[in-house]
């Protein structure tokens, strides 16, 4: 019998956690509890370090269960870390399992919308199954 793979966690705080799938993805797992600026900044550093670590361009956000992001969150992801990880991590698929929280869709929406810009594309699932699907038809690495 083959032995299953499962994702190897890397990094976890109040934020969530990221971990590196043996498919050839970061997996990032958003917490439902209290966070700080700090600690989105933290798990995000984490993904852009796991994308380089790897030279992977995927990664599958699931977003279910977690607090929306602030508006301070909004603009740091949207001005800082987006343009960054793009062009230093070669971050260029984001597959991301949405909330049904309609205040988390609208803080993520706003995010999304700033990368018309950057080489990145994202696409929202409702499923796990259909967002790995969708990934993992993406290049691995950055093109």
């Amino acid at each position: 019998m083959s032995e299953l793979l499962l994702p190897s966690i890397f990094f976890k705080n109040a934020a969530g956690w990221a971990a590196a799938d043996p498919a050839g993805f970061l997996r990032v797992q958003w917490g439902p509890q209290a966070r700080t600026l700090a600690d989105t900044c933290a798990l995000f550093a984490q993904i852009a370090q796991g994308l380089q670590r790897h030279n992977w361009s995927r990664a599958l956000i699931n977003q279910i269960g977690m607090a929306p992001f602030t508006p301070e969150e909004q603009q740091w992801v949207a001005h800082s870390w987006l343009p960054k990880a793009v062009a230093d991590s070669g971050y260029r698929h984001g597959a991301i399992i949405v909330s049904p929280d309609v205040f988390v869709r609208l803080a993520t929406t706003f995010v999304t919308a700033r990368v018309q810009d950057l080489a990145i594309t994202y696409r929202t699932f409702n499923f796990e199954t259909e967002a790995v699907r969708w990934l993992l038809e993406q290049p691995l690495g950055p093109q």
